[in-house]
């Protein structure tokens, strides 16, 4: 592989225009394409075939009115000034005129006012209206948003309190402010790091040309495969992070080879057949992670995987092909002219005395000096933060969680005042008859008196019919809301005693509602997390083992990969879930943790620590291939590599960052999850737990059985093949 990306970095360096117009071109043809045709999620994140996703898709057949209904839907709550109600004149008048000047808006289907819907409360003071669109919700125009919006700010203005919720998203804040931080402040360091803007701005440059072809692409796979947005959002977070990391990996040793005295080509083409391999390497544990989403069988989880498959793939091709021609480009412009300050900083490198060991730097050998000591502590530390993972809470984010001041938020507290917390979490009930059903009526009534009997059960409303009799609808609503572990209990509750039923009546009970698919979607991925977990670490040992020539290297990496993910989903745990730091944080209200963060953490952050591992390790490795002294090695790889990784991690934390203080909390669980894991990761297992294992191994780190090495191919990522052929010449 070393040979092939040296080749390929000379070929990049030969060609740089048109590698450069190339990338260029494509990218404007994507824009041009994507900017036409526009994008077109779905936020559907159930399971097909589940009880939940079946009983949905009857009630959709069997009760639908045919009246407009498939279209999105927006309630637009209302709630009277102090000393009036909805039914007092003045106020009347404003809600009707803004809903008739609505419903004028070719896009609207029908609009519901609240008399028409009998939805007033006891005290007349709060009602809602139902605006039912033509088209689904990614299809509703700005227009026609913008409508709404107009007319809810009159109702207002008419100091009555009106706010939206729904399937239409009318948030107008967009997180690319604070994303923009996250790369101001990688900006920051990589300047800082190599005393140059020019040099600082060339990873972030890079990996933005990457990113962009990838999002793209994502962008126009939404219009022919059903994708939920946030497939964009991890996608841009995973691929920018990699990308700059990738880059700098590659132009850090571009830099060392320039110092040494080797041309700009040959810099360059060293710098990919080694740095260059390691990327690659790196790369494809990532991917593998991604692409292991697949076992999952969860549709909008695999579509969400491959994305960022597809963000880090490009990622790889953009840091071995592109950047070699931008290098090309630049030249000695980007070559060391000044002591890297920073990275003798961040290393605790200090100016030692001429007869000192010049191999190794103070980080170094603090870490190897009492190392079962320093292994210990970082292992404790890690645990500790772990704990909260022993009453971990599993859910779908709902409006409650949303930022205090938006409209959403208000609508959600709106409705929980006029109507009680289990309003949101209304479960459906629906009894579908079969052949062998004698007494569909005495089954229908038994399923009510069993519902009206459970203790959670605010209200239970009679039996619907559809038009030919064989299908039930009961709607139910809990006391407590669609994340409270009371309701996840009446929903197992009623599945329970629904058995009973079905056997003694022959028919079949099915339970939906929010509440329900996300159980359904809890209890499919905690099924699939020990398969998935298992295929990606399998095979990554698998790798690292053919990398490394180790046994005891690839397992000390997996076990330190298990530390880091408890104690990332602990802290976030301890924060979203549990309520400490919330202000520091931005949390608005506790609650559940997404559900599938656990299985995009394990494939996420067992990536990128395989990342810090590789190009850590690798470089132990070559120092210990070529001197034979394991101690010796481990001080040369931290010195050498060990400031490179640090101001990576940095980097990759500040761009998570920027997505963990976005308003929605499913992003910023995840940025959270991926900032406190990636440090976890990177400074204490990486930089401290590693090193100091590896300390107490010595040579025994290397061991690899006679008989299994001769099977193994050589990946050779160090390079050492070209490095003796430069040296040769």
């Amino acid at each position: 592989m070393a040979k092939l990306l040296y080749k390929l970095g000379k070929w990049a360096v030969d060609h740089k225009k048109s590698v450069f117009g190339t990338t260029i071109g494509i990218l404007i043809i994507l824009a041009i394409f994507a900017g036409t045709l526009g994008p077109k999620f779905n936020e559907d994140m159930s399971i097909p075939g589940s009880e939940s996703v079946k009983a949905m898709t009857i009630i959709n057949k069997e009760f639908s009115s045919g009246q407009g209904s498939s279209g999105a839907q927006t309630q637009i709550i209302f709630k009277a000034p102090k000393d009036k109600t909805l039914t007092s004149t003045s106020v009347n008048t404003s809600i009707s005129k803004a809903l008739e000047t609505i419903q004028k808006n070719k896009a609207v289907a029908s609009v519901a006012a609240p008399s028409q819907l009998k939805n007033l409360t006891q005290d007349q003071k709060i009602g809602y209206a139902v605006v039912t669109f033509k088209d689904q919700a990614p299809d509703v125009s700005d227009a026609s948003k913008d409508i709404i919006l107009d007319n809810v700010k009159k109702i207002r203005d008419a100091g009555i309190q009106a706010e939206l919720s729904g399937d239409i998203d009318f948030s107008k804040s967009s997180s690319g402010s604070t994303e923009a931080i996250g790369i101001i402040v990688a900006l920051i360091i990589l300047s800082i790091t190599f005393l140059s803007f020019l040099v600082g701005i060339m990873p972030i440059l890079t990996s933005v040309f990457g990113l962009g072809i990838s999002l793209l692409l994502i962008l126009l796979g939404s219009r022919v495969i059903d994708m939920p947005s946030v497939s964009l959002t991890l996608a841009a977070m995973l691929g920018l992070a990699v990308g700059i990391d990738y880059s700098l990996f590659i132009l850090n040793r571009f830099r060392k080879q320039l110092s040494e005295g080797h041309s700009v080509k040959e810099a360059i083409a060293i710098a990919n057949g080694t740095s260059g391999s390691a990327v690659v390497f790196a790369g494809l544990t990532v991917i593998i992670a991604m692409v292991g989403l697949c076992v999952v069988n969860i549709p909008f989880l695999t579509i969400m995987g491959l994305g960022a498959a597809l963000s880090v793939f490009f990622a790889v091709l953009v840091a071995v092909i592109f950047v070699p021609a931008v290098l090309a480009m630049f030249g000695n412009k980007l070559g060391p002219d000044r002591k890297n300050r920073f990275l003798q900083w961040v290393t605790f490198s200090r100016k030692r005395k001429p007869n000192s060991n010049s191999k190794s730097n103070a980080w170094g050998r603090f870490v190897t000096k009492r190392p079962l000591l320093k292994a210990l502590l970082g292992i404790a530390i890690l645990v500790v933060i772990s704990l909260p993972m022993g009453h971990m809470h599993l859910g779908l984010p709902d409006d409650s969680q949303q930022p205090k001041d938006s409209t959403t938020r208000k609508a959600y507290d709106l409705f929980s005042e006029a109507y009680g917390e289990g309003y949101h979490s209304s479960l459906a009930i629906v009894l579908e008859t079969t052949k062998e059903t004698a007494h569909p009526k005495q089954a229908v009534s038994e399923l009510q008196d069993t519902l009206g009997s459970l203790k959670n059960v605010q209200m239970v409303n009679p039996a619907v019919p559809n038009k030919s009799g064989n299908h039930y609808m009961i709607s139910v609503m809990p006391k407590t809301g669609p994340n409270d572990t009371k309701t996840n209990d009446l929903v197992k509750t009623i599945r329970d005693k629904a058995k009973s039923i079905e056997k003694e009546n022959h028919v079949k009970i099915m339970v939906t509602g929010q509440t329900a698919v996300s159980i359904d979607l809890t209890n499919s991925l905690n099924k699939a997390i020990p398969l998935f977990a298992s295929i990606i670490v399998g095979l990554a040992f698998i790798l690292l083992v053919v990398v490394f020539r180790s046994i005891l290297v690839p397992l000390k990496a997996v076990l330190g990969f298990v530390l880091s993910l408890v104690a990332s989903l602990g802290f976030v745990i301890f924060v979203i879930q549990d309520g400490h730091l919330t202000q520091l944080f931005g949390v608005s209200a506790t609650g559940p943790i997404l559900n599938f963060l656990p299985i995009f953490l394990i494939g996420i952050l067992f990536g990128l620590a395989m990342d810090y591992e590789v190009f850590l390790v690798s470089r132990i490795r070559e120092e210990y291939v070529h001197k034979g002294n394991a101690h010796k090695a481990i001080l040369a790889g931290i010195k050498e590599s060990g400031g490179v990784v640090t101001a990576a991690a940095l980097i990759m934390i500040s761009v998570f960052v920027g997505f963990m203080l976005t308003p929605d909390v499913m992003i910023k669980s995840m940025g959270m999850a991926f900032t406190f894991g990636v440090f976890f990761d990177a400074f204490i297992v990486r930089m401290t737990i590693v090193p100091a294992v590896m300390t107490l191994m010595g040579d025994a780190a290397w061991y690899l059985p006679k008989w299994l090495d001769k099977i193994l191919p050589n990946f050779d990522i160090e390079g050492e093949a070209i490095m003796r052929e430069v040296k040769g010449k």
